[in-house]
Order: C-alpha cells, then sequence, then structure tokens
C-alpha cells in the first residue's frame, strides 16, 4: 500500500512538472505574464501533494497479532492495575514478616515540692528506666510470612487470569477486524463485478438487445451493492474502534490497520492433550488450589495465636539509700480461657471449603475444553466443504449465469438469483471462518494459553 501511494506521489510530480514544456511546445508559453514564467509552482504543488500523500502512508498502523499482544500488555489499564496489587501483596510480605518493637519507659518519682526548710524537692526522687520485649512463639512470624506470600502467588495467578480473559477480548476483537476486512474485500468486489455487467447491459441496450426496463431494473440492483459496502466499510470502523479501546490506542480508526491470516486450519490438536494441558496451565484452578494451601497455613497461624507470648522487661533504678539497682521480670498471660477456638474452626472448614472450591474449578475447566473443542470440531466440519466444492461452485455458476445473461439465454431473474447466491456463499463462508476462529479462541481460553493460532 506504501509502495502504491508514493508511487502516484511520483507520477503525479512528474506529470506537473512537465506542465511548462508542454505550454511552450505548444506555443502558449509566450503568451504566459512574464512574472508567472520561470516560477516552479508546478513542482511546488507536486511536493505538496507528495508529501501529503506520503504523510498519510508513514501514519498509517498496522499491527500483527504479536505486536497487538505485546502493545496490549504494555498499555491495557486494567492490567496494569491487577499488576499494581500483585505489588502491594508483596508490600505484605515485609509487614507480615516484621518483629514486635520493645518497649522503653522513662518515671521519676517521689517528688516532693512541698518539703520545707531546706527545700529540697529532689531529695527522695525515683528515677526509673524499664523496657520489655514480647517473645513470639509457635513460629507467628514465619507462618504470618508464609500465609502473605501465598496470599501473593494468588494475586499472581489472578493476574495471569484476568490476562488471558482480556486477551480472549483482544483476540475476538483481532478476528473481527479481519473478518470485516475480508467482508468489505468481498463486498467491493461484487460491486466492481455488477459494474461490469451494467457496462456490458449499457452496450445491449444501444445495439437494442434489451430493453430499457431492464436496464433499470439492473441499476436499481446496485443500490443493494452499495448498501452491503457501506454496511460492511461501517462494521470494519467499529472493530477497529473496540479493539483500540483495549489496546487504549488513541491511533484514528482510519489510520489503523491489522494483518494477519484469516482463514482455517484443518489439523486438531487430540482433545486428550488439550485436557491435560488445561489442567496445567489455567491459572483460575492455579489459584484455587493455592487458597487450599493458604487456607491450610492460615490455621496453623490460627492455633500458634492461641498460644501465650511471654513478655521480658527490665529495669534500672535508684531508690535511696541504696544508689542503683537492676531488676528483670517475665509476664506470662494465663492461658485460663481459649479465645481463639472460633478462628481455629473458621480456618478448619475454610481448607474443606477451598477444597470443594478447587474440585469445581477442576471440573469447570474441564467442560470448558470440552464445549470449545466440539464447537470447534462442528465449524471444521461446515467449512471443509466450503473449501472443497461451495466456492468453486458458487463463482461458476455466477459467471456461466453472467455469460448467458449478456448474451440472451439466461433471464434477468436468474442473473439476479445467480449474484445472490454468490454473496450469500462468499458471506456463509467468511462468517464460517469467523466463527472458526472464534472457536480456537475459545479453546485457547479454556486451555489457558494459544494452542491455537
Amino acid at each position: 500500500m506504501d509502495r502504491l501511494l508514493f508511487r502516484l506521489a511520483h507520477a503525479l510530480f512528474a506529470s506537473l512538472s512537465a506542465l511548462p514544456s508542454l505550454n511552450k511546445s505548444s506555443g502558449r508559453a509566450q503568451r504566459l505574464p512574464a512574472a508567472g514564467r520561470g516560477r516552479p509552482w508546478q513542482r511546488l504543488t507536486a511536493l505538496g501533494i507528495a508529501s501529503g500523500i506520503a504523510g498519510c502512508a508513514w501514519a498509517q498502523k498496522t499491527l500483527t497479532w504479536d505486536e497487538a499482544k505485546r502493545e496490549f500488555e504494555a498499555s491495557n489499564p486494567t492490567l496494569l492495575a491487577r499488576r499494581i496489587e500483585v505489588q502491594e501483596s508483596r508490600a505484605q510480605e515485609i509487614t507480615a514478616y516484621l518483629r514486635p518493637n520493645p518497649d522503653l519507659t522513662f518515671s521519676l518519682d517521689q517528688l516532693t515540692p512541698f518539703t520545707g526548710d531546706p527545700y529540697r524537692p529532689l531529695g527522695n526522687a525515683l528515677p526509673l528506666i524499664s523496657g520489655s520485649y514480647l517473645i513470639e512463639r509457635r513460629h507467628k512470624r514465619p507462618l504470618r510470612l508464609e500465609s502473605a506470600r501465598q496470599a501473593t502467588a494468588i494475586a499472581e495467578s489472578d493476574l495471569a487470569d484476568q490476562n488471558r480473559t482480556l486477551l480472549y477480548q483482544l483476540r475476538g476483537a483481532f478476528v473481527q477486524v479481519l473478518q470485516q476486512k475480508a467482508v468489505v474485500s468481498i463486498a467491493r468486489e461484487s460491486l466492481q463485478y455488477y459494474d461490469q455487467v451494467l457496462h456490458v447491459s449499457r452496450d445491449r441496450l444501444q445495439a437494442g438487445d434489451i430493453a430499457p426496463v431492464e436496464l433499470d431494473r439492473l441499476e436499481l440492483q446496485r443500490v443493494q451493492f452499495e448498501t452491503d459496502l457501506q454496511t460492511a466499510i461501517v462494521n470494519l470502523r467499529t472493530a477497529k474502534i473496540q479493539l483500540l479501546m483495549l489496546l487504549n490506542d488513541r491511533t484514528p480508526p482510519d489510520q489503523f490497520d491489522v494483518a494477519g491470516r484469516f482463514d482455517f486450519s484443518e489439523t486438531l490438536i487430540p482433545l486428550q492433550e488439550l485436557r491435560q494441558a488445561a489442567l496445567d496451565t489455567r491459572p483460575d484452578l492455579a489459584a484455587a488450589v493455592q487458597s487450599v494451601a493458604k487456607a491450610k497455613v492460615d490455621h496453623q497461624l490460627a492455633v500458634a495465636n492461641g498460644s501465650t507470648d511471654p513478655v521480658a522487661g527490665f529495669d534500672l533504678a535508684r531508690d535511696p539509700p541504696i544508689p542503683a539497682f537492676i531488676g528483670v521480670s517475665v509476664t506470662i498471660p494465663l492461658r485460663i480461657f481459649d479465645r481463639n477456638q472460633g478462628e481455629k474452626a473458621r480456618t478448619q472448614l475454610d481448607i474443606g471449603r477451598n477444597a470443594r472450591l478447587a474440585d469445581a474449578a477442576r471440573a469447570q475447566v474441564l467442560s470448558d475444553i470440552d464445549s470449545a473443542y466440539a464447537v470447534l470440531q462442528s465449524n471444521l466440519t461446515l467449512l471443509r466443504p466450503y473449501r472443497s466444492r461451495y466456492l468453486d461452485q458458487a463463482v461458476r455458476v455466477r459467471d456461466i449465469i453472467s455469460f448467458a445473461y449478456q448474451h440472451g439465454g439466461a433471464s434477468l431473474l436468474d442473473f439476479l438469483q445467480a449474484q445472490q447466491d454468490y454473496r450469500g456463499i462468499q458471506l456463509s463462508y467468511l462468517n464460517l471462518i469467523g466463527a472458526y476462529l472464534a472457536s480456537a479462541n475459545q479453546v485457547n481460553l479454556a486451555v489457558g494459553r494459544e494452542v491455537i493460532q
């Protein structure tokens, strides 16, 4: 496309540059005003037009599927927000592994501000410095860290699952653009073919082979072809807007395009291989399994939190007539009532709940892959006869009926019906390819990674 635009600009530049010589050779150069002779306005005009065409070519942005994925992963706001959540979860690991801070107390007691003569308010003062530290038992700190790490692993799996879902939407929008481009191409080709028939029909009218009303009917039928083309153009623009939205791209739709293969492949990966790949890859299933592991760690932490933690302390003071003394202390909470029984029971139940959710997620994974695979097989079954015979038959019937009509061997109704059948077969084929690619995208979503390009 870019090469064609540059060739057009070059031809325009050459034609405009040749204008002065043409005027001179025809004898009109002498009648031009003196101020206008020798001006390079034609060259400047050609350069301006060529620059505009080149600018349009350079401004065109075309993405392949791999390029669209890279841009999506770098700029999609929903995905970026999920990545921040993972970073927040990693920050919680720092908080979970913090040690308790010691306590330090300064006090001054036994002040006597109302003493008589002599006035000694600090004579019996008792200065005291004391400190204490909570000693955590039963591995509470490592368990808190392990629980936070499990939460980070779940957040990473949720990020991967979000990426899987958004890539499914992106792939669907990408395929939709490819499909609408193919529909526009078919609509434009049908309109051009019909215009050729109209040109031949006008010649036949001049020769007296057909009546004017028959040509009028043919020209009225052209409205349908024009409508199909404009509808396809609008649908293509809408598909581009949807894709640009997912890419968070502000490129105008007219300057944006995609490049890719809009076709199907008859080879299929065996279902059992896809089922195993889905069980190994699906991030939502991984998150469910990780939730079970986190629930077990949380239960261990709940049991550990039920244990008592002693507080070790010391004090340094002066008590006249004792000049200074040191003391130590250990405070042990009496565990007469276990105030953590409810949390222990809750976390124990949470293990079973998450295990059941993991089983449900595993069943959902297998159901998704089986359903998507069945739809994919059905689309392939429908597509194979189109490629082997229907497309060729539609072209052959259209060409034969058109030739017969142009030579008086077929009626106008037969000709219009052949045109309609051709458009219907072509659009059905494109829609089936779109359905095949959509079902392949569904298989990729069910597996958790791209297994069908």
